[in-house]
C-alpha cells in the first residue's frame, strides 16, 4: 500500500546542489585559507593537506555518525599543528571557505521551480544534509530564495548528528510538525541515505542517481529504495497534489 505523504525531505549534495569545478572560485578560497591561517605554503598544496586530514575526518564522523563543531574540526583534525586559540574562532570561515576551495556549488537543473511546484502542491518541504559548516546554507537558502519554502532544515554540522543516525530524520520531522511514517526522503547515496530513512520510519525514500553510477551499485533488500530517478524533475511525476493519490512510477 501506497504510504500517504504529507512532507517531502531532500538531501544537498548531489540532489537539490551539485558541485561545479570552478577553477578561479577553487583558487580564491584557497588563498584566503592560506591567509587567515597564517602560513607561507603553497595554496594547492596546503588544501591538498587538508583534503587528506579531512578524509581521516570524515571516515571517523560517519563511524560514529556525529558531525565535529567547526572549532574542533580545525584544531583536532586540519590544522593541530597550529595554536588553537588563533585558530578556533577562524572556525567557521575556514570551514566556508574550505568548501569553496572544492568547487562552486549551483542548484540542480530546475531545482527551485521544482521545490516551489512542490509547495504549491500541499507538500511540507524540509532538508536533511550531511555537511560542515553552519554559515553556508543559511545565507544560500535565503539568498537564492528557498527559505519560504522549507519548514524544516536540519544540518548534520548544527545538529551534530549525521546521517544514517535515525535522529536526524525524526528531527527534522519534529520541526516539520508531521509523522515520519507520512514522510519522504529525496537522497542519491543508496546505502546512508536508505538505511537511515528506513530506520527511521520514513514512509519512503526516493533515490536519485545516474544510470552509470547505479550500475556501479549492488541493490540489496536492504538498501532498496522505493523509487529510483535519474532527474530532479521526476518528482513531479511521483508527487502529484495532496489531494491525489501519490503514484509510485
Amino acid at each position: 500500500m501506497t504510504p500517504r505523504i504529507e512532507a517531502i525531505f531532500i538531501d544537498l549534495g548531489n540532489t537539490l546542489r551539485m558541485l561545479v569545478k570552478d577553477q578561479a572560485h577553487m583558487a580564491r578560497a584557497r588563498q584566503e585559507i592560506i591567509r587567515m591561517v597564517g602560513t607561507d605554503e603553497d595554496p594547492v598544496a596546503f588544501c591538498v593537506k587538508l583534503d587528506e586530514r579531512y578524509k581521516v575526518y570524515r571516515k571517523w564522523a560517519f563511524e560514529n555518525m556525529v558531525e565535529a563543531p567547526e572549532a574542533e574540526l580545525w584544531t583536532r583534525w586540519l590544522v593541530p599543528e597550529y595554536a588553537p586559540d588563533k585558530i578556533a574562532p577562524l572556525g567557521g570561515e575556514l570551514t566556508y571557505q574550505f568548501r569553496q576551495s572544492m568547487g562552486r556549488r549551483v542548484v540542480v537543473e530546475n531545482g527551485k521551480e521544482v521545490v516551489a511546484e512542490l509547495y504549491r502542491r500541499g507538500y511540507t518541504l524540509g532538508i536533511i544534509s550531511n555537511l560542515i559548516g553552519c554559515r553556508e546554507i543559511p545565507d544560500w537558502l535565503e539568498a537564492d530564495g528557498f527559505s519560504s519554502y522549507f519548514k524544516s532544515v536540519v544540518l548534520s554540522s548544527i545538529f551534530g548528528k549525521r546521517k544514517p543516525d535515525p535522529s536526524i530524520y525524526l528531527e527534522a520531522t519534529r520541526r516539520a510538525g508531521v509523522e515520519p511514517a507520512n514522510s519522504v526522503y529525496i537522497g542519491d547515496n543508496v546505502e546512508r541515505d536508505v538505511t537511515g530513512t528506513r530506520d527511521a520510519g520514513f514512509g519512503m525514500v526516493v533515490i536519485m542517481i545516474s544510470a552509470e553510477e547505479l550500475a556501479r551499485e549492488t541493490i540489496t533488500d536492504e538498501n532498496r529504495p522505493d523509487v529510483i530517478i535519474h532527474e530532479f524533475t521526476q518528482l513531479l511525476d511521483i508527487f502529484p497534489g495532496r489531494n491525489q493519490v501519490n503514484l509510485l512510477k
